[in-house]
């Protein structure tokens, strides 16, 4: 296959000029033809897709194909999510897997409500903060690599409890595409191929610092990333999925497998028992639902995840008519990006495990969304902004590597799922034999006591993994994310935006450039000192136009543009129609994504 990939780059170059230096004087494809035109809609995006008896929208085509599958078989969206999550650890591993964590929100047409369910794995039960310093050997902050930033994998125990609520297929039968796709191999996609490239590079760069061993073994075998086009195929990870589709949710938690992993980590010198893998259970949670205009809601997760962001940014910029202005300007930039800054603020301060640290019920109110509007400065960016003063007994906006999928099936049933390992692929650990990598979500606690996202045993640390839900006039109306860290509320209120407040259809709001914010007070920060970056960085894509730009470093922001999408996120959306049940989806141009239906 690598002589084939080979002899198919030798075939691209016979296409380039005759002489290096006439092929270094060339301008780049994209530098010397634009995009074609469209007979409707942007001519940058592409149609939605639009059917009426099922749809999936994920980051993989395979994937997509196997919710499909699922549901011509009989079963139901949450059936076909699982199949499609599942494939997508196996297919997409640079952004999920089952040694990581997952959140979902599910629309039930039989009682009319949304279900959320927080699959997000706690720290070990018998290792204190003091415990954990002691090992860190004055480090200030949880590493991203190694045995101490992983936490108990939610995954599995969130597919169990989903299916065990709402599912119809066995659970053997959803996960039997992936066993076989694990077995004999499926094509590396490019976005995918890229990713796991920079994983590795990034991983040997720091490899004396922990065992990386097994991942080799199961991804990089060759000492290469695997090439695109290239048939990849994982049977550690095939007989993983088989033993959890034959016996169950303890075939992952209490069983000669857990043992095999606690016994791996712990020589690794993790803190875990096989305790702590049995008495994991996932949280079946409330959404809540702000008010944004025109009969829009946005629907979020609760804390430790940061849904509530999204809301909080919703609750503030409704105070302001963003569609007086066009969508590219600098004033709708600044207030959407101000607003950001405010509910951020709040995140860092108050968001933690529930279990631990209650929430101030203020902060999803209109009032307290018009008090934080009016600190808004429409000339100019403030410097800092300080957390609400709420009286209540930090690296959140780095990359984080993650996956979000959507399902809809004829009966309206509507699951939006977000799962993810965080940063890169995972903390580079892989007990041998199982094919997955851990989840470095524990780098996202705070080593301060005093914050409420301290590290404390058998607790859940802050978690950057939101899926989304929006309802028209109080009924169900699309289903929504979009990945990559602190991009995600961020991004889901940008494209509720460009639906609400500009009129575009699913397939644009995604494609249309965006901005990251990056910066301010975080989660993983003390809570006394000054921020590392109060002001932050606002990167945009180069669809923001050069006037806009000069504009916004006039009203003080520090402006950046870059081009590759990797920061912009990755998303997925699926809309139904209440009257006549016809289904519109959209996926992410920046990935490998496909939406599809029947």
């Amino acid at each position: 296959m690598r002589a084939f990939m080979a002899g198919v780059a030798a075939l691209a170059l016979t296409a380039t000029p005759a002489s290096a230096q006439e092929a270094a004087e060339q301008p780049s494809v994209e530098a010397q033809i634009g995009g074609g035109g469209r007979p409707v809609g942007a001519n940058w995006a592409r149609s939605p897709v639009i059917a009426q008896h099922g749809m999936a929208a994920t980051a993989h085509p395979l994937a997509t194909q196997i919710a499909l599958d699922v549901l011509k078989d009989g079963g139901n969206a949450v059936d076909a999510a699982i199949a499609a999550n599942a494939a997508l650890g196996l297919m997409e591993p640079t952004g999920n897997g089952i040694g990581g964590d997952l959140f979902a929100i599910i629309y039930d047409p039989a009682t009319g409500e949304l279900h959320g369910i927080n699959g997000s794995g706690r720290s070990p039960a018998n290792q204190t903060l003091d415990r954990l310093l002691e090992k860190l050997d004055g480090a200030e902050a949880l590493p991203p690599y190694g045995a101490l930033p992983i936490t108990v994998p939610g995954t599995v125990d969130a597919w169990f409890a989903m299916h065990e609520r709402f599912g119809k297929r066995s659970m053997a039968d959803n996960l039997a595409p992936t066993v076989r796709y694990a077995r004999e191999g499926h094509p590396i996609a490019p976005v995918i191929g890229m990713y796991l490239a920079r994983a590795l590079r990034a991983y040997s760069a720091r490899e004396d610092e922990f065992d990386f061993s097994n991942a080799r073994k199961v991804w990089f075998a060759d000492g290469a990333a695997p090439e695109v086009g290239e048939i990849f195929t994982n049977p550690d990870l095939a007989d993983t999925l088989e033993a959890i589709g034959r016996d169950g949710r303890d075939a992952f938690y209490d069983s000669a497998l857990t043992d095999g992993m606690v016994d791996y980590l712990q020589a690794q010198g993790s803190a875990f028992t096989r305790a702590d893998f049995a008495d994991h259970r996932s949280e079946w949670v409330e959404p809540a639902c702000v008010g944004y205009k025109d009969g829009y809601e946005l629907c979020e997760l609760p804390p430790n995840s940061q849904g509530f962001a999204a809301l909080q940014m919703v609750n503030i910029l409704k105070n302001v008519d963003l569609s007086q202005w066009q969508r590219g300007s600098a004033e709708v930039l600044h207030y959407m990006v101000e607003a950001k800054r405010l509910a951020y603020a709040d995140v860092a301060r108050f968001y933690a495990d529930p279990a631990f640290a209650a929430l101030p019920e203020e902060l999803l109110t209109d009032a307290y969304g018009a008090d934080r509007f009016e600190l808004i400065d429409p000339a100019k960016a403030t410097p800092e902004f300080a957390p609400g003063q709420i009286e209540i007994a930090p690296e959140l906006e780095g990359e984080g590597d993650t996956t979000y999928l959507t399902v809809v099936d004829g009966d309206g049933m509507m699951v939006s799922l977000i799962q993810s390992n965080y940063r890169g692929m995972g903390g580079g650990l892989v007990a041998p034999g199982t094919g997955f990598m851990f989840q470095d979500r524990g780098e996202l606690f705070s080593l301060d006591p005093a914050h409420p996202n301290a590290y404390e045993p058998a607790k859940r640390p802050f978690h950057t993994i939101i899926p989304a839900f929006v309802k028209k006039d109080g009924k169900p109306f699309m289903t929504l994310g979009l990945m990559g860290g602190g991009m995600q509320p961020q991004g889901h209120v940008q494209v509720l935006v460009n639906i609400v407040d500009y009129g575009m259809n699913l397939q644009e709001a995604g494609d249309a450039a965006r901005f990251n914010h990056d910066g301010g007070r975080q989660p993983t920060e003390a809570l006394e000192g000054p921020a590392a970056d109060p002001l932050g960085t606002l990167y945009v894509e180069p669809g923001i136009s050069e006037a806009t730009i000069e504009q916004l470093r006039t009203m003080g922001h520090k402006v950046e543009v870059v081009d590759n999408g990797i920061m912009f996120g990755g998303y997925q959306a699926i809309a139904r129609d209440p009257d006549t049940g016809v289904l519109t989806g959209a996926t992410e141009m920046r990935k490998d994504g496909q939406a599809a239906g029947y």
